[in-house]
């Protein structure tokens, strides 16, 4: 029970998340956006340039989630580094290659209604290879979709977590040696990635970029369970405020303020190890339990919310443009429903895909249909021109 508590109250965060980077993308990318800003011009400015950050706390999260999977005694708890790194891909792999099937199509489809810059061009073979693997920035090749940028780094984030751990059981010191050295090193990692590596854009494609943000969620997960969590808080605040000092960055105070607030919730409230998250959580039921629960849910599938949500906006932008294209209100409105209509596609797509365990061969079979669906739309646009 307590452990499930703890999960609600993470995935409310997820939900809150998940929520900003969808309007960010409607207010970003347009044109139903363009045309409703004349009703909320400060609201659509701030989602566009602000909104996007909530892709830190995603960072934050992942950080610590791995932590508790991974190590949560800063021990490796798996013996084969090779089979959670194969788990991992095909688990990311799966749902994010269906979810590019159907942005291909979608593109396809409203290419010829809507001329604007989102739309994505005809994909070429390397690129939908490049996308297939998740290496696309790193070859140089445009994303299918927003947001699959970050599916990549999420996956050499959690690459870079399983080899630290798997090689620090190399070392034939005690546990408690081991797990202060693996700790050493993650500060080390983060103080790397935020005051160096995280300043330099042109790494924006790698996963030492974002290392600072990940690590701090480790840090946050050891930090609550320790009992010094104290120097733990003071430690993530130091390491946050030093590189705010030497460069100011938006994204990087909001990483530290969400670590920070992890360790707050997640260290124990009770001897019997309840935390505060899960008393918080408890009491929100009472007079916010619609608002929590909603949270919740789309917590649990905001993965696959965020992979089809981009294609899901394309559609609805082309349909209001096609027939509304001029009235503000009425596009407003088209925001909100292709806000909902995301969450809706994403929950099919969480149900149908992601919450099955998947095989080598399912990914194998979606990878290659996507490469396959892209060559169909190259062939069917080079047969219509």
């Amino acid at each position: 029970m307590a452990s499930a508590k703890r999960n609600a109250s993470i995935d409310c965060i997820k939900g809150l998340a998940c929520m900003a980077i969808i309007w960010h993308h409607l207010a970003f990318y347009g044109p139903m956006s363009d045309v409703a800003q004349a009703l909320v011009p400060a609201t659509v400015e701030w989602l566009s340039e602000y909104a996007r950050m909530a892709v830190q706390i995603f960072l934050v999260l992942g950080g610590y989630l791995a932590a508790a999977s991974l190590a949560p005694k800063a021990l490796a708890r798996f013996d084969n580094a090779p089979e959670q790194v194969g788990k991992r891909f095909v688990r990311l792999v799966v749902p994010y290659a269906v979810a590019l099937i159907v942005a291909v199509l979608l593109s396809d489809l409203v290419r010829p209604l809507m001329d604007h810059p989102s739309v994505p061009g005809e994909p070429t073979i390397p690129q939908l290879i490049a996308n297939a693997f998740l290496i696309q920035d790193i070859v140089g090749e445009e994303a299918l979709s927003a947001g699959v940028w970050y599916v990549a780094v999420d996956f050499q984030l959690f690459v870079m977590a399983v080899l630290l751990f798997a090689a620090m059981r190399t070392f034939r010191f005690s546990d408690g040696m081991r797990a202060r050295l693996t700790q050493l090193l993650v500060i080390a990692g983060v103080a790397a990635s935020l005051l160096y590596a995280n300043r330099n854009a042109d790494w924006d494609m790698w996963g030492i970029y974002f290392w600072g943000a990940y690590g701090l969620g480790m840090l946050a997960f050891w930090g609550s369970r320790s009992r010094h969590w104290a120097v733990w808080f003071v430690l993530i605040g130091a390491l946050g405020c030093a590189a705010l000092w030497i460069e100011f960055r938006g994204r990087i105070a909001l990483a530290m303020a969400c670590a920070l607030m992890l360790m707050l919730l997640m260290r124990p409230a009770r001897e019997d190890g309840t935390t505060h998250a899960q008393l918080l959580f408890g009491k929100l039921l009472g007079p916010l339990q619609p608002l929590t629960l909603l949270l919740q849910g789309l917590g649990r599938i905001c993965y696959s919310v965020f992979l089809i949500h981009f294609s899901v906006c394309l559609l609805v932008n082309a349909v209001v443009t096609a027939w509304l294209p001029q009235d503000p209100v009425l596009n407003l409105l088209g925001m909100v429903a292709a806000f909902v209509l995301s969450v809706m596609a994403g929950r099919i797509l969480y149900l149908r895909v992601e919450q099955h365990v998947p095989t080598w061969l399912t990914a194998l079979r979606w990878q290659l249909s996507l490469i396959g669906a892209g060559g169909g739309v190259l062939l069917a646009g080079q047969f219509v021109n």
